[in-house]
């Protein structure tokens, strides 16, 4: 089934909404100040490590993600640091008697440098520019959640599971920022080692954070992901736009600055490996856990 796709010009419209925003709102800071990196975790970024449950309402599925990114170097001035990732983005089956049979598994790990600085913007709402560059390795796994009664593949889709999916990339993400922590990003990915191949090595990144009042926050983060240009005449397909598109809160209230319940809208090409070349569209309501 065709899925459809949400239109490009929202994250623009979203922007241009919040710039009053970004000049007046006196929001509490997004997260906590304290965090162990110089560069945020980007909110809606679906890949970004991270450790959340997030139940898929109206299907028989739950996303358990667990993972952090941490600064091992920091200079005095706070304007550089070096860091590590670490995540697993899984896919569960969910099913009576509290059994969660994982479908799918994506590991990541890798290492990341940020630089950031004070800037004049002058009209423009922002006070801070910051980069991050990474250097990263995933792959991708079926599991048992991915076999019929008689423990026998599931065989779906192009491949003949279960396949291999291994990919390694360096990824550029640039932002400015607003002192109550707002923050507009673009990203760029090149893939330069990649399986299954024949795909385009590059991929781009548009994202934009807005903190309201009350710990609460607005999130949208859009890319755009090549599609897969496999199959029996090779055919080039292009891209595909990718939106997850994120609303929450932090639960200072009940003294947990660290963790938000978050509703993501999600629509375009799985964020999971062994699914990369299949388009889909979901939300997620759950728990996040910020380190």
């Amino acid at each position: 089934m065709k899925q459809k796709n949400i239109p490009g010009f929202l994250l623009v419209v979203t922007i241009l909404l919040a710039l009053p925003v970004f000049r007046t709102a006196t929001a509490e800071p997004l997260l906590d100040p304290t965090l162990n990196t110089l560069f945020r975790p980007l909110l809606a970024d679906p890949a970004e490590p991270r450790i959340a449950v997030m139940p898929m309402p109206g299907r028989d599925g739950l996303q358990l993600d667990i993972g952090t990114s941490a600064d091992i170097y920091q200079n005095k001035e706070k304007t550089f640091a070096v860091g590590v990732d670490f995540g697993t983005f899984s896919l569960l089956n969910t099913s009576g008697n509290f059994k969660f049979p994982v479908d799918t598994i994506d590991y990541l790990f890798g290492i990341n440098a940020t630089w950031k600085t004070a800037i004049d913007t002058g009209s423009l709402p922002f006070d801070e520019f910051s980069a991050r560059l990474r250097l990263s390795h995933i792959s991708s796994h079926f599991e048992d959640g991915h076999t019929d009664d008689g423990g026998e593949w599931i065989q779906s889709g192009p491949f003949e599971i279960p396949f291999t999916y291994s990919r390694e990339f360096l990824n550029l993400t640039l932002a400015l920022h607003s002192a109550e922590q707002h923050r507009i990003y673009a990203g760029y990915q090149f893939l330069w080692h990649t399986i299954p191949d024949n795909i385009s090595p590059h991929s781009f990144q548009l994202g934009a954070e807005i903190a309201t009042p009350g710990s609460t926050y607005l999130a949208a983060d859009f890319k755009l992901l090549p599609i897969w240009r496999g199959g029996e005449d090779g055919e080039t397909k292009g891209y595909r736009g990718t939106w997850n598109l994120q609303a929450g809160m932090r639960l200072t209230a009940l003294g947990m600055d660290r963790v938000r319940v978050a509703c993501n809208y999600f629509s375009g090409m799985s964020r999971h490996g062994m699914y990369f070349y299949k388009p889909e569209s979901y939300s997620t309501i759950g728990l996040i856990v910020d380190l």
